[in-house]
């Protein structure tokens, strides 16, 4: 088992090599990627309206709390879902898993338009997280390992961007939904519409594309070792010629693996934190300060927030593969979590109007949901072998969100113990010192290519 190492013999330019095969895959896990980032979005951007349409009276007294509820249920359908399609990738393949996510996503999300109370909301959320779980980890997994090495890092940022801009789509079109109306209250179920037709499209297009030869060689060859780096295995996850072992068992028995794990799926809490304990109360926040000011319609600055927000993540995810390469990754995780950090004190401490959030907004994306999720789709690909990839993927992002998900639950009460949003936001974005002393922990990969 050998790693490709980057050296002289490189291309000159990055884009040197790549096919119109290499561009196929890249553009269908993109298509899907765009859906998991208009799912995120959307859900923060109609949760007020939504919930005003369906809760009743007495349940919107307290709608901090159902507000924290549907995104906790969410984030636990995602992690559920996640962890499982992650797991079943390496066994039955990322085309297989990417099909069925984008079926059962547009079934789910279609039907969350139909909702007639809180708890077909919250069953149907739950549902539309579990089909969309396994759509990160596999469509990285691919990317990553049908992609030249000298390209690999550009191609996986660009993926990411696919979540910036179905992020951005769900922004625009709940921007012109609010400003229209069409359907009075009831406007918000037209976003979940959008979001499922197309996605049948992507599911036509996703039958053209090849499986991973990397990951079928893998598990021809039986290479059943979970980690490597710089091409070496260590005596304590030497693989085995026998029978596959189980590969969640693999990573949290092998030491190497173990520690490498706990330590990504504690910087994917960080950042599954900060972003939905965060990021979830900038709209709100800025429809408040721009109703206070005397705004004619303070839901439209909510949504140009929001559009600001998903820009500055789109740039970051771009210029992330090309960073990454020059900087490091330890760097990268570090100066991200840095950014994040201090963006988070700036809005919820410095910033008093409107307009001010607005142009904190592209910053804040770049850094909360841009640098410190990019990571995630570069960093543990270099430290995971293939046969276990996915099931690595999974049990860092999905996992973390096992964590997170609690979070906007107890929301509400924390905002009443902390004295406002203002207060618990600088609290909770303190978790970002986590993810700026971690990174240390890990082996630096640049540089160094690939696990097979």
């Amino acid at each position: 088992m050998t790693t490709q190492v980057l050296g002289a013999a490189a291309a000159p330019h990055w884009y040197d090599g790549l096919t119109r095969k290499h561009w196929a895959t890249l553009n269908g896990s993109f298509l899907g990627w765009i859906f998991d980032g208009y799912e995120a979005m959307a859900l923060i951007v109609v949760l007020g309206p939504m919930l005003h349409s369906l809760l009743t009276p007495g349940e919107a007294k307290t709608f901090s709390v159902y507000a924290g509820i549907v995104v906790g249920i969410t984030l636990l359908g995602w992690a559920f879902g996640g962890v499982v399609g992650g797991v079943l990738a390496d066994y039955v393949g990322r085309k297989r898993m990417m099909m069925w996510s984008i079926l059962l996503y547009a079934l789910f999300s279609g039907l969350t338009a139909l909702s007639t109370g809180f708890v077909m909301l919250c069953v149907m959320r739950f549902l539309t997280g579990l089909a969309l779980g396994s759509e990160w980890s596999t469509g990285v997994a691919l990317v990553s390992e049908t992609w030249p090495e000298n390209a690999r890092t550009k191609g996986l940022g660009f993926l990411q961007s696919g979540f910036g801009w179905g992020s951005l789509v769900a922004s625009l079109v709940w921007f012109v939904l609010s400003a229209t109306h069409p359907f009075g209250d009831e406007s918000w179920r037209l976003v979940f519409l959008v979001g499922a037709f197309p996605a049948l499209v992507v599911l036509y297009i996703r039958r053209g594309l090849d499986e991973s030869e990397k990951w079928q060689r893998a598990v021809r060859e039986k290479r059943w070792v979970a980690t490597q780096i710089d091409g070496q295995t260590t005596a304590s996850n030497t693989g085995t010629s026998g029978k596959r072992p189980f590969t969640l068992k693999q990573l949290f028995t092998e030491p190497t693996a173990l520690r490498y794990i706990l330590i990504f799926i504690v910087l994917g809490i960080v950042t599954n934190v900060g972003f939905w304990a965060i990021a979830t109360w900038l709209p709100g926040t800025t429809a408040g300060l721009a109703k206070a000011a005397g705004a004619a319609n303070p839901g439209q600055w909510a949504a140009a927030e929001a559009i600001l927000y998903t820009l500055g993540s789109i740039v970051a995810y771009v210029l992330a593969g090309f960073i990454i390469d020059v900087i490091g990754r330890r760097w990268f995780v570090c100066l991200s979590f840095v950014g994040g950090l201090a963006i988070t004190y700036v809005t919820y401490r410095m910033i008093t109007t409107a307009v001010g959030m607005e142009i904190a907004a592209p910053i804040n994306g770049f850094f909360t949901l841009g640098c410190a999720y990019v990571w995630i789709t570069i960093y543990p690909c270099e430290v995971f072998t293939s046969t276990v990839r996915t099931s690595a993927l999974s049990a860092i992002f999905s996992g973390s969100r096992f964590v997170a998900w609690f979070f906007p639950i107890i929301a509400g009460s924390l905002i009443a113990f902390f004295g406002g949003t203002s207060n618990l936001a600088v609290t909770v974005g303190s978790v970002f010192i986590l993810g700026i002393i971690l990174p240390w922990f890990l082996p630096e990969t640049k540089g160094k290519g690939m696990p097979a």
